[in-house]
């Protein structure tokens, strides 16, 4: 298993196992604040998100290409330079945005950016939050750099369990003295958990050992970070879109519905459909796709600077290929099981239509992070940032026609546009670029195999759903799909059965050795 894949593998298992834990915390603390407790600390955590997004989302990304470069030239000194420079770099930045965002948080409410001034205590416990994630981004793009992404998906799995107990634990506690109270106490398990994930990472950092194989001139401090804004600035605003393109959708499609006759509880619900329940199930298939694209970066920038073309486009058809190989079945699957699995995960069948077909933005939106990996390995990192603008700016558009014409649908249509134009562009570029060809070939085969397992899942459910409960069908229909996937990939010669096996060796001999 090469050193990307077995580092893609680590942070899906990570990002699920986060995604599980944030699931699980989630129902524990609405049970024990309420709706009007929960309001109070997402007030303040949706807006120290969209700062940490702005300030150190692209971090991780512009360091381990500047570290994956100096260690494809074996300067280890130089990969150190460049870590410390940005460490010190974001930890003076890290602080001033703190400090200004604490001492702004009176004039934030004033504002009415914050509409319920209870939430100030929960404003006031995040802050300090903003300077370790600063620090915590600088070693997770350090560690990138070697394509060593234990240290990531370990402190990330320790972060979250450190926020849910502090949360949870929080909550119980200080609720008897006031919602208020307990709800900016378990905002201050923002701030606990980043700093548990800093320590971990402290701790691989003081076990690592870096020789240094070559004494080369290092470069100065101006040259690294003009270096880092240059390649961070488009990656944090590439990753602000999908945060941004859903607050467009918050202001413009119940406007949209609105228009053409529904009601304003009516225009709620409906997107609630879109937003609350067809998103959230669009996310999990994709961690495998952004865990590729993550551990893709660093691979593909230290192979670019030796200018190796031909392992290049062998990473890019093994990343593409896990790419389509999980995110094309998922959206198959999940489209035909729709109103089942509404049904099954959030007691109503009126989502199944906008699941079903939100449910092809699970290909899509995998095919461009996978892209936008490869680009950003390649350097060339505010390109991804203008194809998902030009794909923004189509979604708009469309949600102005279709949300009116098809409902909550259209609103689906149009961010299915949104994602498969910023995608389709991005591979237009990397043929450009980089002489990438896709094998449309094992795409037709793999989609051919999981039509099959659509149409056989489809047919189990209706005959099981006639004499078992919802669940019990969906759950059984799921993993004959499953069986059905496998044996069609195997009658397509798109994966053998051999293949399989001694994947699965590697893994565990990978396993054993790290």
């Amino acid at each position: 298993m090469t050193g990307f894949m077995k580092g893609a593998m680590i942070l899906t298992i990570a990002g699920l196992l986060v995604k599980v834990i944030g699931a699980i915390s989630k129902v524990i603390v609405a049970r024990i604040l309420g709706g009007e407790g929960v309001g109070l600390y997402q007030m303040a955590y949706s807006l120290y998100q969209l700062i940490i997004s702005i300030g150190a989302a692209g971090l991780p990304v512009a360091i381990s290409i500047m570290v994956a470069r100096k260690v494809g030239q074996g300067d280890m000194r130089g990969a150190r330079n460049i870590f410390k420079v940005a460490l010190i770099t974001m930890g003076i930045i890290g602080s001033l945005l703190s400090l200004t965002f604490y001492g702004s948080i009176p004039y934030i409410i004033e504002a009415g950016v914050i509409t319920d001034s209870r939430a100030e205590g929960a404003l006031v416990a995040v802050a300090p939050a903003i300077v370790i994630v600063s620090i915590l981004a600088c070693f997770r793009g350090y560690f990138q750099g070697f394509q060593n992404m234990l240290p990531t998906g370990i402190s990330q799995v320790c972060e979250q369990l450190a926020r849910v107990i502090v949360m949870v634990g929080a909550a119980m506690y200080f609720l008897p003295q006031g919602i208020e109270l307990a709800s900016s106490r378990a905002a201050l398990s923002s701030s606990i958990g980043v700093t548990l994930g800093l320590l971990v990472l402290l701790y691989y950092y003081k076990r690592k050992t870096q020789p240094i194989m070559r004494s080369a001139p290092l470069e100065s401090p101006k040259a690294i970070i003009k270096e880092l804004i240059l390649l961070a600035f488009p990656v944090a605003i590439a990753n602000i879109m999908i945060p941004l393109i859903g607050a467009i959708d918050l202001w413009l499609v119940p406007q949209q519905l609105m228009l053409t006759g529904y009601g304003k509880e009516e225009a709620t619900t409906a997107f609630g459909y879109l937003t609350g329940m067809a998103t959230s199930l669009i996310s999990l298939p994709v961690i495998v796709t952004m865990s590729l694209a993550t551990s893709l970066v660093p691979a593909i920038s230290r192979l670019d600077l030796q200018a190796d073309l031909e392992e290049i486009h062998h990473r890019m058809e093994t990343a593409l290929r896990m790419t389509n190989l999980v995110t094309i079945p998922a959206f198959v699957g999940l489209c035909v099981l729709a109103t089942p699995i509404s049904m099954m995960m959030f007691n109503t069948p009126h989502a199944g239509g906008a699941i079903a077909v939100l449910s092809a933005s699970i290909w899509l939106l995998g095919l461009q992070q996978i892209t936008t990996g490869a680009l950003q390995g390649l350097g060339r990192t505010a390109l991804p940032m203008w194809t998902l603008l030009l794909g923004a700016a189509v979604k708009v558009l469309l949600n102005l026609y279709l949300t009116p014409l098809w409902g909550i649908e259209g609103a689906a249509w149009a961010t299915n546009v949104d994602f498969g134009l910023a995608a389709f562009v991005n591979v237009y570029v990397l043929y450009r670029i980089a002489k990438f060809h896709v094998a449309f070939t094992e795409v037709g085969k793999i989609l051919f195999s999981s039509l099959a397992m659509g149409g056989g899942t489809a047919m189990v459910y209706n005959f099981m759903s006639t004499m078992l409960s919802n669940t019990i069908a969906v759950v059984i229909s799921i993993l004959v799909g499953i069986i059905f996937y496998v044996v069609a990939l195997s009658l397509t010669k798109t994966i053998t059965l051999q293949e399989l096996v001694v994947l699965g060796k590697k893994t565990m001999k990978k396993g054993r050795s790290s």
